[in-house]
């Protein structure tokens, strides 16, 4: 288990802090991102992603993971950014999604997060390129703004079923 995957187990278990958001962060291209710890099961290297044939543009293909076969979603193309080569900080974030298991491909894994609710704030129509029924809110950190994404609008049923078939 790498390290952030091990301090995404203990901020679980250890935060019961009142009014803290426990996010994992992670990089595409110069910006940071956020989702909500609890919807996050597991952070793996990239393994073989098997591409699927007729699947829409931002799945990037299938992966076994311990036996199970899950999607895997490209946020770069989800979000309409230029692709570049995966390296070995590319990492995959394996997330609980619409009652589905589903990998998202990202950059890198930064962090694992508490900030106060407070320091959220509704986001404007774009941030980064990104359109704002996607993004939940922004956190203001000391030196830097956090996207936290809207899982649940990232991925329609309809594509979470199109990206199981």
């Amino acid at each position: 288990m790498s390290q952030v995957a091990a301090n995404v187990e203990h901020t679980r278990n250890d935060a019961e802090e009142a009014n803290l958001l426990q996010l994992v962060t992670f990089r595409l291209g110069e910006e940071v991102f956020g989702v909500k710890i609890s919807v996050v099961n597991d952070i793996i290297r990239l393994v073989q992603i098997t591409e699927v044939p007729n699947a829409p543009s931002f799945i990037k293909g299938v992966i076994n993971l311990r036996g199970r076969v899950l999607p895997v979603v490209c946020l770069r193309k989800r979000f309409k950014m230029p692709e570049i080569p995966l390296d070995s900080q590319s990492r995959i974030i394996v997330m609980e999604l619409h009652q589905n298991v589903v990998g998202f491909l990202v950059d890198a894994v930064s962090e694992v997060l508490r900030i106060p609710e407070s320091s959220v704030e509704h986001a404007p129509p774009v941030v980064a390129g990104i359109g704002s029924e996607y993004i939940e809110g922004v956190g203001k950190l000391d030196d830097r703004l956090l996207i936290l994404l809207d899982l649940e609008a990232l991925l329609s049923h309809a594509e979470m079923e199109d990206a199981g078939r």
